[in-house]
């Protein structure tokens, strides 16, 4: 049945989990730039902006590390990711199978799929403080790890479900969601900033009558470059740039979008990241320092982060109907790619059914506090567990050959575990974990020398696995 004859028989559109994306499904460029932009201008900006007040970084070093670091980010979609999706057309999980096999990729997509749900779950919880601050019931402090009240519980829980049921009618459905929400929610985050330099302005007395006024107040009010927080790391410009690159690791240098590309009719529409780039992860993040800058303006000892109140503060209810939303159109792909992942070690069951079996375990996640609170560790963490398949997929689709090789291995030889595949996997996060460990190095500078280490190691250990297959 196709995709048009299920809509009229009241069911979701084919997905094309293990097939090519025919050309009748294909998308414009329109499509990944809404959707783009809604996932990346989200509630949890409201939460990662105010992180770079905390880690005492510079004005200079800010915005100087944001725009390159959102540069490599884009280039990474653009030259990494999406001209493999575009050529092969197969989901990041179906692709897997063919290099790694069925019994590696299962194990792989049990990793993705559990790490995307709390992923969601974060996202969930951030649209729940938004609810909180709207229906005044006890939310969870920047330490709780459990749920404090059945107002959060039953938020998170309603939250879930709304995303849930979008993300399991497909990637239209996600892509169309977030085209509605993304223009007006990219105003709000620039009402954010605006709002925040008023309010400093009027605290200050400050007069800006040029870009210079402007630049003072940033340097000596907003990100002063000064000693962070207690328990945060002090910010450099390699911070911010390695962090603003990375973290989104896990979809570009991961090629978890792969599952999205599939679906675009050109290579170059990886260019639609650059709008969740520098709408959400720059004016975004900027515009959240501003409001958590000025929270501390106001009192020093209140360092919380909660997206709701933060939002509120600046721009009332419409502030709570932005991280809501916002909320929302970053769940919904991520829950699609959880989804994806767990139906891919459940073929025969439908996606959508899947799905929302994805969304429930989120929602749960989402009623945890304790994972949004630590949500910089768990992105950086995230982002480089998924990192080295990321390179293995690179090596095996441009690379491999060119050794002698053979790629899709798995498929070729009809072998369930490449072993090659697993060990490029397990030793360069063993090695990134001994990096941190015991060398401490912190874990935003382990992921760009790790993926050589896992291109590597795949392509030797390759050349002794495929012996066997070049003899037969």
């Amino acid at each position: 049945m196709g995709a048009e004859e299920e809509r009229h028989h009241g069911q979701p559109p084919a997905e094309y989990e293990r097939e090519p994306v025919p050309a009748k499904a294909r998308l414009g460029l329109k499509e990944f730039v809404g959707m783009y932009a809604g996932e990346h201008c989200a509630g949890t900006e409201l939460m990662i902006g105010p992180l770079f007040v905390a880690a005492g970084v510079s004005a200079f070093d800010l915005v100087m590390g944001l725009i390159v670091g959102n540069a490599l980010a884009v280039l990474s979609w653009m030259f990494l990711c999406a001209p493999i999706a575009t050529r092969a057309r197969l989901t990041l999980y179906y692709q897997l199978e063919k290099v790694c096999g069925r019994k590696l990729v299962t194990l792989y997509n049990l990793a993705n799929g559990v790490m995307f749900c709390f992923l969601a779950g974060a996202m969930i919880t951030v649209s729940a403080t938004a609810v909180g601050v709207w229906f005044d019931f006890r939310m969870p402090g920047l330490n709780d790890l459990y749920p404090n009240s059945l107002g959060w519980i039953a938020a998170a829980l309603v939250v879930g479900a709304l995303i849930s049921i979008i993300a399991a009618y497909g990637y239209k459905m996600v892509a169309d969601f977030a085209n509605i929400a993304a223009p007006w929610m990219v105003l709000v985050f620039l009402v954010f900033g605006f709002v925040g330099l008023r309010q400093f302005i009027d605290a200050t007395g400050t007069e800006i009558n040029s870009f210079g006024g402007l630049w003072h107040l940033a340097t000596t009010q907003i990100w002063k470059g000064g000693e962070p927080l207690a328990g945060q790391v002090k910010f450099t410009f390699w911070h911010v740039m390695f962090f603003a690159w990375f973290c989104n690791m896990a979809m570009h240098i991961g090629m978890s979008d792969l599952s999205v590309f599939r679906y675009a009719k050109k290579s170059w529409y990886g260019v639609a990241s650059a709008a969740g780039m520098y709408v959400g992860h720059f004016m975004a993040w900027i515009s959240a320092s501003i409001l958590y800058a000025y929270q501390l303006h106001l009192n020093p000892a209140d360092t919380d982060v909660l997206p709701g109140p933060l939002a509120f503060r600046a721009a009332g209810l419409t502030g709570l109907i932005c991280v809501i939303i916002a909320g929302w159109t970053t769940a919904n792909p991520t829950i699609y790619r959880a989804g994806l992942a767990f139906q891919a070690i459940m073929p025969k069951v439908s996606r959508f059914k899947v799905t929302l079996a994805t969304g429930l375990i989120a929602t749960i996640a989402g009623m945890f506090p304790a994972i949004a609170m630590k949500l910089l560790g768990f992105v950086a963490l995230y982002g480089l567990i998924l990192m080295p398949m990321g390179a293995v997929i690179f090596v095996d689709f441009w690379l491999i050959k060119k050794f002698g090789l053979q790629s899709n291995y798995a498929q070729l030889s009809g072998k369930t575990f490449n072993l090659a595949a697993a060990l490029a996997w397990f030793v360069t996060l063993g090695t990134a974990w001994a990096l941190v460990k015991f060398a401490g190095v912190q874990i935003f500078f382990v992921s760009l020398p790790g993926w050589f280490v896992a291109a590597i190691i795949y392509i030797t250990v390759s050349k002794i696995y495929q012996k066997k297959f070049h003899s037969a």
